[in-house]
Parts: C-alpha cells; structure tokens; sequence
C-alpha cells in the first residue's frame, strides 16, 4: 500500500472516532481525489436504510466540487477496522468512479483492490450498455397494440 492509502486509513479512523459515538453513526469512510484532497463522512443509521458512510462522502466530495474520486475506505466504530463496502456502495462506487480503487482486508494486510474486482459479473443499466442494433422484424401481419384498460 502507498503512503497516501495509510494515511487515508488514518483519517477515516479519526472521523470513526471522533464521530461514531451513537447507533446512529456506527462507520466512517474517507476519499481521496487524484490531486491528494480528502473527503470524509459517516454513515446515517435509520430503519428506513439511511446511506452508508461512503455514500456520504461521496457526496462531500461532490458538494466540494472534486471530480473523480481514487480511492476510499471505511473503517468501522469501536475500533473494528477496515471494513468492505456493502453490495449496494460497491455497485454505486462503479456506476460514478469505475476506476477507483478500495481499501480491504484486516488491518496487518491491508490493500488497494480496484471496485470492480468486489463486484463480478456487475449490474449494468440499460442506459449504459452499447447499443445492440435491432434484428429486422419477419413479415407477418401488423402488429396492432390492445386497447388500455383505463382508457
């Protein structure tokens, strides 16, 4: 691991300790632009699914104008160390930074794996996807759509 990714696993733990002190916010996450700024966040705990930490600082680094974001980390509450982002975080870190790399693994072997190597075989939006041209429809009779039930 560089430097620089130690150094952001220093700053989320700060924020986890300085800020996750209720059942509320349970995990910090910190984030680091190509240019070395670094934006922090902590989750927001509702029954509802408030957003995860890194999520949060997502969106802190967006509010600050950065650009494209390197890479990220969260590290829990209670000294629980580096945590890997859920399913739903993984799947958001690849749809705005397919690039980005994410910190993992216990705390005596940490790395910097890139995001899609957490998430194989990934969600893909039909609004991303190339544009598969159209097979030409056989010849038949039109095609003439049901009326609507509420019309």
């Amino acid at each position: 691991m560089r430097d620089t990714d130690r150094a952001l696993v220093q700053a989320a733990t700060a924020v986890a300790k300085l800020r996750c002190r209720s059942d509320n916010h349970t995990v910090a996450a910190a984030a680091r632009t190509a240019d070395g700024r670094v934006f922090t966040g902590v989750n927001v705990y509702h029954f509802t699914g408030g957003p995860c930490a890194e999520i949060v600082a997502v969106g802190a680094a967006a509010t600050q104008g950065a650009g494209e974001l390197e890479t990220i980390v969260a590290v829990g509450d209670r000294g629980r160390g580096v945590l890997p982002p859920c399913g739903r975080c993984r799947q958001v870190l690849l749809d705005y930074f397919p690039s980005i790399r994410v910190i993992v693994g216990p705390m005596d072997a940490l790395r910097a794996v890139p995001v899609a190597d957490l998430l194989p075989d990934t969600y893909v939006w039909a609004d991303h996807q190339v544009a598969v041209p159209v097979a030409p429809r056989a010849e038949g009779p039109p095609v003439v759509p049901a009326p609507r039930a509420d019309a």
